[in-house]
């Protein structure tokens, strides 16, 4: 079902991979990157996960898995919860701002947490579109990770081609934007951006039927088996995890607002 969603913004063009990679695909993509301002701000505390409940047996379809985790990053600025099976990648800020990779129990990268990323950005042309999932993430804003909006949760594409993978102009990604919803067939390019001081960061990754375990035939078209995947555990526990981002000295549980979610 196509639902609003995407104002003038840039599409998100991150990976979990290396810092030029996400450099590279953002800017592929219509987001301009600019050098962030140096901090003085000392990196105080070391990004030690920390266990909560030991590892649940395997999760029924379409809910999270039990058993998990809480990670801080090494500038004590953002906590968040990740299975326990699952591995957190972190160079302890080695490379300038949070760079953190999430990495399932067979190794495949979920998704990735950048700070400290500047950006500029506009809307280089409107695209058919889709949102298959969205919640608001009350607790970033309250956490100075906002400026007047409140940031939310999404998973959705952009481009129609029917081609089994995810093509120049056909792509699918979950992440944390700013961009509030807004009715109309066509969008702007993802912008998989949130506020975070001292400028900007992302948390989130793109689907890929490849690496992203989805049902059925792999002939089918990709967006197909991204409204699949959406209904899958994998992508379950990975929802579970970036909706629980918050400020690391926010209470567990305070990362998102009860209520319906879409």
């Amino acid at each position: 079902m196509r639902k609003p969603a995407g104002s003038p913004g840039a599409t998100l063009g991150a990976t979990v991979g290396a810092a030029i990679g996400v450099v590279l695909l953002l800017a592929s993509c219509g987001l301009v990157p600019e050098p962030a301002p140096p901090t003085s701000q000392a990196q105080s505390s070391a990004a030690t996960p920390s266990p909560t409940t030991p590892a649940g047996s395997p999760s029924e379809e379409g809910t999270p898995s039990s058993g998990w985790k809480t990670f801080t990053t090494t500038d004590a600025g953002l906590s968040f919860d990740y299975p326990a099976g699952w591995t957190v990648k972190d160079p302890g800020g080695a490379l300038g701002g949070e760079f953190v990779d999430v990495l399932n129990a067979e190794g495949k990268s979920m998704a990735g947490l950048r700070t400290n990323i500047v950006t500029g950005a506009e809307c280089v042309g409107k695209t058919p579109y889709e949102v298959y999932d969205s919640e608001p993430m009350v607790a970033l804003a309250e956490g100075g990770g906002a400026d007047g909006g409140v940031p939310r949760y999404v998973f959705e594409s952009r481009g129609d081609d029917p081609d089994p993978v995810s093509t120049q102009s056909t792509i699918a990604a979950y992440g944390i934007t700013l961009v509030p919803e807004e009715p109309g067939e066509l969008a702007c390019p993802m912008f998989h951006l949130f506020l975070w001081p001292p400028s900007g960061a992302f948390f989130g990754g793109t689907y890929n039927p490849e690496n992203n375990t989805t049902p059925g035939d792999p002939k089918r078209p990709y967006l197909e088996k991204a409204k699949l995947y959406a209904s899958t555990p994998e992508y379950q526990d990975i929802r579970k995890m970036i909706t629980s981002l918050r400020p690391a000295d926010a209470p567990t549980g305070s990362a998102t607002p009860s209520g319906d979610s879409r």
